[in-house]
């Protein structure tokens, strides 16, 4: 018998690619239990799947950066309670470097992070947190369909934030969309999803340090947060500065005004996504 629960959650984190870098992602979990029936005639009670599983994936991926252990590119450095993660992608020798309390970082047990790879280190993680009716487990991930939308993935912190936002280096693949004079735009929504690929988003007062290596320029953001002192560096150019924290109301209201400046004689509404079905609107 099979059990199957479609859009169970999404997971929004942030994931260590060896082209790209660092990247803000949002999967939607599917899940399929198979097993015998038991006296109640089914294989797992809905509340049982729904709870242990979302709980599991909102405690141990959702908001943290994933990293593949046994990749090449990584070194993993203990320091007690925290890891320093120095990650090196790309055909240029570029790197990225994070240091943050453990409870920031999934240790994936894989060479490359993919949404097979992922799926297949939570089901290890899972399968004995089921009754014994449930025989075996399937679990995947899924992308939101965009439909030709424009999108962007972005990554970054909210140190203000009280739960799991704070962590320096989460995120989310999140579609935008503009109006310009009541319009829907394309060109502009487009423009921004071009300035946002795999972008890291950086309150400009948590830059640290502007950093040179092997001729390349880098970024360093440091901040104090509820779970800890966070630090990440990566590449000047994946980074992006605003001038508040980068909350999807503040993110909303910095594309609006700098696409109104950008087009004086238009009256721009932003509607900008944060992960799946959620945002916030912005009008300029």
């Amino acid at each position: 018998m099979l059990l199957f629960v479609d859009n169970l959650t999404n997971v929004d984190f942030s994931f260590l690619d060896p082209e790209r870098g660092l990247l803000g992602e949002t999967w939607l979990a599917n899940v399929r239990l198979f097993g015998e029936l038991d006296e109640q005639g089914m294989v797992c009670d809905f509340g049982t799947v729904k709870k242990v599983l979302r709980h599991w994936l909102d405690t141990e991926l959702d908001h943290r950066l994933a990293v593949p252990v046994h990749s090449p590119n990584i070194r993993i450095e203990e320091e007690g309670d925290f890891l320093q993660i120095h990650w090196q992608f790309g055909n240029d020798g570029e790197f990225l470097s994070t240091r943050s309390p453990r409870d920031a970082i999934a240790l994936v047990d894989a060479e490359i992070l993919t949404q097979e790879t992922v799926a297949a280190w939570c089901i290890t993680q899972l399968k004995q947190q089921f009754p014994m009716t449930v025989a075996r487990l399937e679990l995947d991930f899924t992308l939101e369909a965009m439909d030709g939308a424009a999108y962007y993935h972005y990554s970054h912190g909210l140190k203000k934030h009280l739960g799991n936002c704070q962590r320096i280096a989460h995120g989310h693949r999140s579609r935008i969309d503009v109006w310009a004079n009541g319009k829907k735009s394309p060109k502009l929504e487009q423009r921004w999803a071009d300035e946002w690929k795999d972008i890291y988003i950086g309150t400009r007062d948590d830059l640290t340090d502007k950093l040179q290596h092997a001729g390349i320029s880098y970024y360093q953001f440091n901040y104090e947060a509820q779970q800890g002192p966070f630090e990440i560096i990566l590449p000047a150019r994946c980074c992006y500065l605003i001038d508040t924290d980068s909350t999807v109301e503040f993110i909303a209201h910095h594309i609006a005004q700098k696409t109104r400046q950008e087009n004086p004689e238009a009256f721009i509404r932003v509607k900008a996504y944060e992960g799946i079905n959620k945002g916030a609107i912005a009008e300029a």
